[in-house]
């Protein structure tokens, strides 16, 4: 059976976008899933400096780790001030002084939510641009406008945005 993971970049105990990539994996049929909190990865800030006196912390290796031992991944960026969610970036800037071609190739399928209309899309566009150079190997893509009008009881309830979703999972489905 394969085996697929499913994050937010996000650190909230109330993430909607953590939601939403725990929606999304539920729609792969025939995978184990397993769902990461950040919370549980936490980090100091990255800096040349500390890492010289320090070297990498370990939750940087055990994430790295994880990613390297899945099949597929399912991420969904937060977006604060139009960029990654801070707690985002700074697990990906310490995976990358371990391996800069961290996401390993393995099939993703990357989101985005927010309470506004774009739905994230200025933090999707930036993952979008940037991962592929990190080994990232995005096989899907979608973001979610409008949130708490369009996702309800651990679901998306607008049929239309539902649908492509659906074709996303599809595709991220068939990669794996």
């Amino acid at each position: 059976m394969k085996h697929i993971i499913a994050f937010a970049g996000s650190n909230s105990s109330t993430s909607i976008n953590k939601q939403l990539a725990t929606y999304a994996a539920s729609l792969v049929d025939g995978v184990e899933v397993k769902v990461l909190d950040l919370n549980d990865f936490e980090l100091p800030l990255y800096g040349m400096d500390h890492e010289l006196a320090n070297g990498i912390p370990d939750n940087a290796k055990n994430f790295l780790d994880i990613i390297k031992s899945t099949d597929g991944i399912v991420l969904s960026l937060a977006e604060h001030n139009g960029a990654y969610a801070t707690v985002f970036k700074n697990l990906f800037d310490w995976m990358s002084r371990i391996d800069g071609k961290l996401w390993s190739d393995k099939p993703m399928l990357l989101m985005a939510t927010s309470p506004g209309g774009r739905g994230g899309a200025t933090a999707l566009e930036i993952a979008q641009g940037r991962f592929g150079y990190m080994g990232g190997n995005i096989v899907g893509s979608f973001s979610l406008p409008s949130f708490g009008d369009n996702f309800s009881d651990g679901k998306i309830t607008n049929q239309e945005l539902n649908s492509q979703l659906l074709e996303e999972v599809e595709q991220f489905s068939e990669s794996l």
